[in-house]
């Protein structure tokens, strides 16, 4: 006998590099026993995305299934919200003029600066 209803959670897509598969990301509170302060926790779903309608950062509703491989157990039933994440690459962002990442200091060296 079951009680009908299937668990829902609404959470973050934390990836969606794999094919028909998403991770979602839930957040929640956990109450510590010994200070009685609350602790933010983050359970990871993988999560069964058919049509790879979900991307990165979208908060989405996802509900309990039946096992559809070893670990993925929920589908994606809406998306909530469409976020928008940049595609730039840290290393294709170029430094300010007469910056350089480099913390040896060979750049500075080599135009003759001291430290």
């Amino acid at each position: 006998m079951t009680t009908g209803r299937r668990k829902r959670q609404l959470g973050t897509v934390l990836s969606d590099k794999n094919d028909k598969t998403i991770i979602v990301g839930v957040s929640w509170l956990q109450r510590d026993r010994i200070y009685k302060k609350n602790r933010r926790r983050l359970t990871k779903f993988v999560t069964d995305d058919p049509g790879n309608e979900a991307s990165m950062g979208d908060r989405v509703v996802i509900e309990e299934t039946r096992p559809m491989s070893r670990t993925k157990r929920w589908r994606l039933v809406e998306i909530v919200q469409k976020v928008d994440v940049a595609e730039v690459q840290p290393q294709e962002i170029d430094p300010m003029p007469g910056e350089s990442f480099d913390s040896s200091g060979a750049d500075a060296v080599a135009a003759g600066e001291s430290r």
